[in-house]
């Protein structure tokens, strides 16, 4: 039986995209294979309370290394932190090195899938690398200042992992355009799955009707970091001026307590802010008229966030505020399942805020149903869990 490595930037019980796209990987997986998942300590997202559930039975072994975390958002502790865990990953990979055919690797960028790839490559190990967000770009989008060194110390890590991984699945067509253009790959090398969820927490949940229909209710719900952007929904809220409305942001991050204080000294009225407990998406969300998805300006040109699709097979109608131009954009527009107005545009967020409120409640239903219809073919775990599988399994042959 073939023996797999999964290496996880984080996993569960992390309740965050990439930990549940490599638990349902490494689930489907050990049906026909000997599975080891390698990961950090849980820490993500800031501030939330992880409940492990000790009784929890699994196919598969999980190890979580003794490396550093950091899960704030700041540029130095994030790097020690990719440093840190790729150092351990190496010692692993060293140390079990026969009882590896095959390493599927979701791990930080920058440091940690440099080590990880030059360990594999020295015991002719191969590689799939699956990449969530194009480092060092990503990195200069946030510190415009630092771009050209970021990029002069960064960029040719990045092309030294993606060079030297067998595989690498890219979450969007024009992910994959970039990549192979920017690093010089060619693009037979490159798969397309888009990122899922699972959408049978969705499908099983009843919604019930929102119990108090006077209040119009507009949510985010996800991480609260800094390139979510949820200043700006605040901002938008405020400035709408929506009579009978409130505004719900749901979640954790390193901002929430930086947002709940600005509130409060805006004296922002009918903002509140609520916890995601593990499983409870469906439910929260079925509270909400309108979901909101606020991304910051150059912060995900070429990914779709895990939010799209959680929005989507909630039936919810969408206001994205990102870069028109990005893949979220383009899925929103083709779906028919919302608005998208331009990343930090706050007039007009507001705007379209209003507009849904005057909306007929068919018409909201109405884009609530495309964007199902959309989510189920193109961002299932049913569609795309096997492409990513098939894409690991086809890696052993």
């Amino acid at each position: 039986m073939s023996k797999i490595l999964i290496i996880s930037a984080v996993f569960a019980p992390e309740p965050v995209v990439s930990a549940k796209l490599s638990e349902d990987i490494a689930n489907e997986l050990a049906l026909d294979y000997q599975v080891v998942v390698i990961a950090p300590k849980p820490t993500r997202p800031f501030g939330f309370d992880l409940q492990k559930d000790e009784n929890n039975q699994t196919i598969y072994r999980l190890q979580n290394l003794d490396s550093y975390v950091f899960p704030e958002s700041k540029l130095l502790g994030r790097l020690k932190e990719s440093y840190s865990f790729g150092l351990a990953c190496k010692k692993y990979i060293s140390q079990n090195r026969k009882n590896i055919d095959l390493i599927y690797m979701n791990s930080w960028p920058i440091f940690s899938q440099y080590l990880i790839v030059k360990t594999a490559q020295k015991y002719k190990i191969k590689v799939v690398t699956h990449v969530q967000d194009v480092y060092p770009e990503s990195l200069s989008n946030k510190i415009p200042r630092l771009s050209f060194i970021l990029r002069f110390v960064f960029l040719p890590i990045d092309k030294f992992v993606l060079k030297n991984s067998f595989k690498i699945i890219a979450i969007s067509n024009k992910m994959k355009t970039y990549l192979a253009k920017t690093r010089t790959l060619s693009e037979s090398k490159i798969e397309v799955v888009q990122n899922w969820q699972n959408e049978a927490s969705f499908t099983s949940y009843k919604q019930k009707e929102n119990q108090d229909r006077r209040i119009f209710t507009y949510m985010y719900l996800g991480n609260i970091g800094p390139v979510a952007g949820v200043d700006l929904i605040i901002e938008a809220f405020a400035q709408a001026s929506i009579p009978k409305s409130k505004l719900i942001i749901a979640g954790s991050g390193s901002k929430k307590e930086e947002l709940k204080t600005f509130v409060v000294k805006s004296k922002i009225v009918n903002v509140e802010f609520l916890e995601v407990p593990d499983g409870k998406v469906p439910e929260i969300q079925g509270s909400a008229d309108v979901m909101l998805l606020p991304i910051k300006k150059g912060a995900a040109s070429s990914s779709i966030p895990s939010k799209l699709p959680a929005y989507m097979f909630s039936k919810k109608p969408i206001i994205g505020s990102l870069d028109i131009d990005s893949a979220t954009a383009k899925v929103i527009v083709e779906s028919n399942c919302g608005w998208v107005v331009e990343a930090e545009n706050v007039a007009e967020l507001a705007n379209k805020m209003k507009l849904s409120f005057k909306s007929t409640k068919g018409s909201l239903l109405e884009k609530g149903e495309n964007g199902f219809e959309y989510a189920m073919k193109n961002l299932s775990k049913k569609n795309n869990l096997s492409q990513v599988t098939n894409i690991i399994k086809n890696a052993l042959l």
